[in-house]
This record gives structure tokens, C-alpha cells and sequence, in this order.
């Protein structure tokens, strides 16, 4: 009895959260979207959380003994320009090929009905591909390319992938090459251990979403989906915005607490949460 009666309490409280965040979202003058892995998983993404994890993704690298870690890091680009491009390529042709699960339409629909942003580590370009426009990417995007040589080309939009092959997961020739010079290209990601990050296309997006920010501060509700605690930029940039108001939605299956006490956290994925709060929204 003990245990039904645990259920059906775990049961109460989810729907009472769940009532709650819908109230948050139906009051909100504006909304800030803030978004880590966790958001594009039931778009069939990998999240690469822990090794097991990334090696289920891909299981050529568990073969070859390498970790997430090890391969995103930009010291690949110089010293083994094939194997960094096999990855990042595969990335890049998956993300295209990715097709945004329904979340991503019930929050352009609320969008619509009040100014919002986003604010995501991602690099996939999902949100783009959903229709947002005000989108800050923090850790830059895979969908552009900087020189290695720092030529002093701009940013330029990725273009056609290399070919990879699939065992090895090494590129073939041509990899991607900076128009201006012709030097090895790299994707505008900011890496592990990145020193040559370049920040210029994405640091403007941020400046003017913690502008947009500090406007909207006293109406805003914040909906943070798939952001962990492992790289914690997400989960600060969201608790920071809601301060003031502690309306604060965290969605996330493993990590839903809200440790400074002010917001509610939900214990379930993306897609499937937006979804019962949209039938309370609505």
C-alpha cells in the first residue's frame, strides 16, 4: 500500500508542476527558451552523454578506443585533419538530415503569442530548422566554417560534406578548405580546450539576448529543456534570467531539481512534456 500510495503521491505533484508551469507560460509577457542536448533527443539525436553513451552512437570510435572528449578537440584539425573531419562531417550530414520533433512547433506557437529567444548550447542548427530566427548559440554552430590558419576570412556557411568512410570513420578528400587561402577549414564550434574559437559570429547574438534580457527581465518565464549539470552554461544562463522571479521550467529527465529553490522542475523528456503542457496552455 505504502508504495501505491508513493505513486499516486509522485503522480499529484507532477500534474500539480505541470499546472503550475502551464500558469508560468500562460502569464508570461515574454519567454526565454533555453536549451541543451537533452532538447533534440526525440529528434533521434545522441546527446553523447558518458562514454557508453556516445560509443552507442557510434560504435566505430568505441572500436578505436576513443571518447567524445578526445575527439572534440580542436588539436585534431592540425594534427589528424581525417579523422576530425570524419567526425564533425558525420555530424554535420546528421543534423541536416534531422528533422525537429513536434516540442519545437508547440514552442514556435507560444513564440508567436509573445517576443521570445533562445539560448542554447547546440550546435545542430535544430531551432533554425524549427523556424526561430532570435536564436544565441553560445557554443557557435557546425552549419559554419572558420579558417585554421586565421586568414582573416569571416565566418563563412558550411558547404558540401567530405565523403567518410563508414569503418574507419576517417574523411576522404577534399575536406573543406577557407575560401580566401585555402587552408584547412574547421567548423565554428567551440571545442575542448578551444583557444582558436572564433567568437565573432556568435558574441553579437549574446550581447543583445542579455540586452533583450534585462528589458523583458520582470515578465519573463524561462523554459530550460535538456541542459545537465556536466557543462553547466545553460542551467546558469536560465537561473540567472529568472532571479527576479523564479519563474523558472526545467525539463530534464535525469537533472530536473532547481537547487537555488526557485522554479519548478520536471522529471521527463522534451517532446512528451511540451506536449501535456500544451494541452494545459491551450
Amino acid at each position: 500500500m505504502r508504495n501505491e500510495a508513493s505513486g499516486s503521491g509522485r503522480s499529484e505533484h507532477r500534474l500539480m508542476s505541470l499546472h503550475d508551469a502551464a500558469g508560468l507560460i500562460r502569464d508570461a509577457g515574454a519567454m526565454l527558451i533555453c536549451a541543451g542536448a537533452g532538447m533534440g533527443v526525440d529528434s533521434g539525436l545522441p546527446d553523447f552523454r558518458g562514454t557508453e553513451g556516445f560509443w552507442r552512437a557510434y560504435p566505430p570510435y568505441e572500436r578505436l578506443g576513443l571518447r567524445f572528449e578526445e575527439l572534440a578537440d580542436p588539436v585534431h584539425f592540425a594534427d589528424d585533419p581525417a579523422l576530425a573531419w570524419g567526425f564533425y562531417g558525420h555530424r554535420l550530414e546528421l543534423y541536416r538530415r534531422t528533422v525537429p520533433h513536434a516540442g519545437f512547433g508547440i514552442l514556435r506557437r507560444w513564440a508567436s503569442e509573445r517576443p521570445t529567444r533562445v539560448f542554447t548550447s547546440n550546435v545542430d542548427g535544430q531551432f533554425q530548422k524549427a523556424g526561430f530566427d532570435r536564436v544565441a548559440e553560445v557554443h557557435g554552430s557546425i552549419h559554419h566554417l572558420q579558417c585554421l590558419a586565421d586568414c582573416g576570412q569571416e565566418i563563412w556557411p558550411a558547404g558540401e560534406v567530405p565523403a567518410i568512410d563508414g569503418e574507419t570513420m576517417r574523411a576522404r578528400d577534399p575536406l573543406p578548405a577557407c575560401p580566401s587561402c585555402g587552408a584547412l577549414a574547421r567548423p565554428n564550434i567551440l571545442m575542448f580546450g578551444d583557444w582558436s574559437w572564433d567568437p565573432s559570429r556568435s558574441g553579437p547574438d549574446l550581447q543583445r539576448l542579455h540586452e533583450w534580457i534585462r528589458a523583458h527581465r520582470r515578465e519573463l518565464a524561462v523554459i530550460e529543456i535538456g541542459a545537465g549539470t556536466a557543462v553547466p552554461t545553460v542551467r546558469k544562463e536560465a537561473e540567472l534570467a529568472t532571479a527576479a522571479t523564479g519563474a523558472l521550467i526545467r525539463i530534464n529527465v535525469r537533472e530536473p531539481e532547481v537547487r537555488h529553490g526557485r522554479g519548478i522542475g520536471i522529471a521527463a523528456g522534451a517532446e512528451s512534456t511540451l506536449r501535456e503542457l500544451d494541452a494545459l496552455v491551450s
